[in-house]
């Protein structure tokens, strides 16, 4: 190192300090963020739906577990240091094995009373497995989200669609349930973020079993893969 410069060769010292040049200069993490106009100041970001937004996050106060330990963590973590000068208050209401139908049963209270500026909501795959059929799904679905928008004519919609690990072609109902989904944000004006696309991509770097551990349950690198994706899905919904 330049320290030692009795010892080390001029062309290893130049590299050396080359190196320790470019460290210097490259910006912290966090000055790389391109912030997202949805976020503006002093908004209030929630995120709804079941086990895979819920990340096993804690139910008291502790700032160390409320947003659990998902891709909801990521983009919070990621944006709170970014800009804490916007005061963005992110919040988690995910709850493992919830269908439309559970959410029905609580979006007074964990939704409404809320009062969000932006609503994420990720559900169906509970759905699929217990069997709801398509159009009591949609129906639901629709329900939940004019009532959101009754409450905030402003509120800005970010859907997320249902997905599975690659089997080679996700089941029919799944791909019926993405597309549901996907009328919905059209019909609503939401932003739209497919994940199914992003997995199924993922595949050509690593095994499926890399990405998402189980059947729906993403690994750590796979939250990282949703978080990516949901940001620029919001980032260039909102230009």
């Amino acid at each position: 190192m330049p320290g030692c410069a009795g010892a080390v060769p001029v062309r290893e010292l130049v590299t050396a300090a080359a190196v320790v040049a470019l460290l210097c200069a490259a910006p912290a993490a966090w000055a790389t963020v391109e912030p997202i106009r949805a976020f503006a100041p002093g908004s209030r970001i929630l995120f709804q739906g079941d086990s895979i937004t819920d990340g096993n996050r804690g139910r008291t106060p502790d700032p160390n577990h409320i947003l659990g330990h998902g891709y909801v963590f990521i983009i919070a973590a990621r944006h709170g240091a970014a800009f804490p000068a916007a005061n963005l208050d992110f919040m988690n209401r995910g709850v493992s094995g919830n269908t439309a139908l559970d959410l029905e049963a609580r979006w007074q209270q964990e939704t409404l009373d809320l009062k969000p500026d932006l609503l994420s909501i990720m559900v169906g795959v509970n759905d699929d497995a217990q069997g709801v059929p398509l159009d009591r799904f949609e129906q639901a679905y629709a329900n939940l989200l004019a009532q959101a928008r009754a409450s905030n004519p402003k509120l800005k919609l970010v859907l997320c669609a249902p997905f599975v690990k690659h089997t080679g072609q996700a089941p029919d109902s799944i791909r019926r349930r993405q597309e549901i989904v996907a009328r919905l944000a059209k019909r609503f004006g939401a932003a739209l973020v497919r994940f199914q696309p992003v997995f199924d991509e993922a595949l050509q770097r690593a095994p499926a079993d890399y990405w998402i551990w189980d059947t729906v349950h993403p690994t750590y690198r796979g939250h990282q893969l949703m978080a990516d994706e949901w940001e620029r899905v919001v980032r260039r919904f909102w230009k």
